[in-house]
């Protein structure tokens, strides 16, 4: 019996995958073979009609399995690419999505210039938002706040692994217990914003693979809001932007808390899908 094709494979998990309602599922599955593979996309398209080697069909198969279970693809992969760097991603942390980009983006046209900058990023998960900054910003240094002992972990891998670890490093413990929030010229953070009552109706990858913490937002999805805002009008540098991602329907009620504590210069912004997903307010 001949070994089946690259094509045939890739064209038989995307089937599966549309069966089990996975969403994407041929972009699911071409980039799961790219992965067990390690061949370039253009090169997977020459090799189309090739027969598959044994170890990669295993990988792949296997991996077709997870996915079918509703394992994110990025688990799978253990990596995924965030603004332009490859993001270590597993259980131990919010999966990086393309989203959050916008954080960045608004991050680095706000930064003061200048040496020495500090950035701090609340609950900072896999460290992609303070690593995608630092990385765009050589002059920068950061720290990630990072209450889960393990998000911490693969925050500081994800620093190593990039070459940032000189200038990034992590507090391990809870925003209300950091003591930096007058010492930074920025600070960022994607909290959890999801209200408690609709987490079950999420999708399985994020539902059952992400870690609960980082998605509850409380009752009505402000919970994290509240808090971080409160201790930035305590704590923040004077003329300091903070930035939050937002959920798509939060614009009104989070520019509202940001007022009610002082914060000037307010602005927002919609992610590529036109959803409104970043506001903004210096400290004052």
């Amino acid at each position: 019996m001949n070994a089946p094709t690259f094509d045939a494979l890739i064209q038989s998990a995307a089937e599966r995958f549309r069966g089990a309602g996975v969403p994407d599922a041929r972009q699911n599955a071409v980039m799961l073979m790219l992965g067990v593979s390690g061949t370039a996309r253009a090169a997977l398209i020459a090799a189309g009609p090739s027969p598959v080697p044994e170890a990669v069909r295993d990988r792949f198969e296997a991996g077709v399995a997870r996915r079918l279970a509703r394992e994110p693809l990025q688990h799978i992969l253990g990596t995924t690419g965030f603004y332009g760097l490859d993001i270590l991603t597993d259980a131990r942390a919010l999966v990086p999505r393309p989203d959050s980009e916008l954080i960045v983006e608004t991050a680095l046209a706000l930064l003061p210039a200048g040496e020495g900058v500090q950035v701090a990023d609340l609950g900072t998960g896999t460290g992609c938002l303070l690593a995608a900054i630092l990385a765009n910003v050589p002059a920068a240094r950061g720290i990630g706040v990072e209450a889960s002992p393990q998000a911490a972990g693969l925050a500081r891998e994800n620093f190593q692994r990039l070459g940032l670890a000189a200038r990034a490093s992590v507090f391990e413990g809870r925003w209300s217990a950091w003591t930096g929030w007058g010492e930074a010229d920025l600070i960022v953070s994607n909290p959890p914003y999801i209200p408690t009552g609709i987490l079950e109706s999420l999708a399985p990858e994020v539902k059952d693979h992400d870690p609960a913490a980082a998605l509850d937002g409380g009752a009505d999805g402000l919970e994290a809001y509240r808090e971080i805002i409160g201790l930035a009008r305590q704590g923040m540098k004077r003329g300091a932007p903070l930035i939050l991602e937002i959920g798509h329907d939060q614009r009104e009620a989070v520019m509202n808390l940001l007022a009610g504590a002082g914060f000037a210069e307010m602005g927002h912004s919609a992610d590529l899908g036109g959803n409104d997903r970043c506001v903004w307010g210096r400290a004052s």
